[in-house]
């Protein structure tokens, strides 16, 4: 009975570890998402250039939508809806916006939280994201070598 218990161990390590490492292959992804799938269903004036204020209104549209019982929170049963609004939400995490970790989420916890998009992509901090911007932060890092050293006035 002993030896069963620590092979269910080593089995759920294991599993856990697969896991673990399936969510870090899918990051990437869900970064790419992010202009596949989200700033057009907010652009509400459809002019190429994301702002904090359509972000933060279409945020406001989905928690009335997912609200079902009309309470002003959302619990994690009505969070689902969230999920199935926009296929840039998800992946979205219930605990990132219970910002007090109260097992609700009110309407400010949802519409004022940052947006993972303008993290990425509003490097001015504007809160305008434009085609330019995007491009920006689409374009490969190139590898970083080493600093070069400062030259001095010997050198």
């Amino acid at each position: 009975m002993v030896v069963r218990k620590s092979g269910s161990g080593i089995g759920l390590a294991v599993w856990l570890l697969l896991a673990s490492g399936s969510l870090a292959l899918a990051q990437k992804p869900a970064q790419d998402a992010l202009i596949k799938d989200g700033p057009p269903s907010w652009d509400t004036n459809h002019d190429g250039v994301f702002t904090c204020e359509e972000y933060k209104s279409f945020l406001d549209r989905i928690f009335t939508f997912a609200d079902k019982n009309h309470d002003g929170r959302l619990d994690p049963t009505e969070f689902e809806t969230v999920r199935k609004a926009d296929p840039s939400l998800a992946d979205a995490d219930f605990g990132y916006f219970d910002e007090n970790q109260d097992g609700k989420i009110t309407r400010k916890e949802f519409v004022e939280k940052p947006s993972p998009f303008f993290l990425k992509f509003d490097k001015n901090g504007d809160c305008r994201v434009t085609a330019d911007e995007i491009k920006a932060g689409m374009a490969p890092k190139g590898p970083q070598g080493p600093a070069e050293r400062p030259r001095d006035r010997f050198h």
